[in-house]
């Protein structure tokens, strides 16, 4: 059967893309709508807006979105739940949560805007103006999701679905920021789909085996996956792709080891043991 035709929308001037036709007109009590993004899979859909004096980021579920193929209540409740998360991980790197609750027959939860361009592959633009910085600035993003993650790792938290979508760097300030972590998890989490949620460049294989444990262990593979993202060649990891140092090569391949035996025990150790490389370099 052909794919339906999706909607279009739009909202003070701005278009956008819906399965079905939704009445927005709650966003109004916010501000003028600047920018939309309707592309994502997890039921959500996002805004920026403007209320004169500042600028704000809002997701949205209940709306059918074009991407998504789950439930409507599946996808409000998760974003429900992701406030929480929000709430308990707040960071210096993260995203600021200003508010949520129930709203326009879903849910909302705002953000302040953040003024940077996205990492991730659905926004080649952008991630080629990234891919262009000198290497200070992907010095300076690793650094920060190593610091955050290590953050969330002392609250109790293992991250599920970070990827390169979930960073944002503000070229005019250097500062990076990390958003997107409505998939968290309180520890202890186990495996309890087969394939996880989440792109396979950073996925560790527990994350693809039914009943795994999920750990923070599984996220010093995400923090090597990540440095290889950001200094390599991604899922080719030979040494001929890696733009820095043999010794940060060496910490960054036992972190995404195979076997978790093999792995850092920590990512406060997987840290420790990149940074003596980085002085090595010096």
């Amino acid at each position: 059967m052909p794919e339906k035709e999706p909607v279009i929308q739009s909202l003070d001037g701005v278009s956008f893309r819906l399965a079905a036709p939704f009445d927005f007109a709650f966003l109004h009590d916010f501000g003028r709508v600047f920018q939309v993004y309707d592309d994502q899979d997890s039921g959500n859909i996002c805004f920026g807006i403007d209320d004169g004096n500042q600028r704000l980021f809002i997701k949205f579920a209940g709306a059918p979105t074009v991407r998504y193929a789950g439930e409507t209540e599946d996808a409000v409740n998760r974003l429900a739940q992701s406030a929480k998360i929000y709430q308990d991980l707040q960071h210096e790197f993260l995203i600021r949560l200003r508010g949520h609750g129930p709203l326009g027959g879903g849910y909302i939860v705002v953000f302040d805007w953040f003024d940077g361009i996205c990492l991730g592959k659905q926004y080649p633009e952008q991630r080629k103006t990234f891919l262009n910085l000198p290497q200070s600035a992907f010095l300076q993003v690793f650094d920060a999701i190593v610091a955050f993650h290590l953050h969330a790792a002392s609250k109790g938290y293992v991250a599920i679905d970070f990827y390169d979508g979930s960073i944002l760097y503000d070229i005019k300030r250097n500062i990076p920021c990390l958003c997107d972590i409505d998939f968290y998890r309180k520890m202890p989490v186990i495996n309890e789909m087969g394939r996880m949620w989440g792109s396979s460049r950073f996925m560790s294989p527990e994350e693809f085996t039914l009943g795994a444990q999920i750990d923070e262990i599984t996220n010093v593979f995400l923090m090597g996956a990540t440095a290889f993202s950001l200094f390599g060649g991604e899922l080719d990891r030979s040494r001929e792709k890696w733009r820095l140092s043999e010794q940060t090569y060496q910490v960054a391949l036992k972190a995404v080891s195979p076997d978790r035996s093999k792995r850092y025990s920590s990512i406060s150790a997987f840290m420790q043991a990149w940074k003596t490389a980085l002085q090595q370099d010096k």
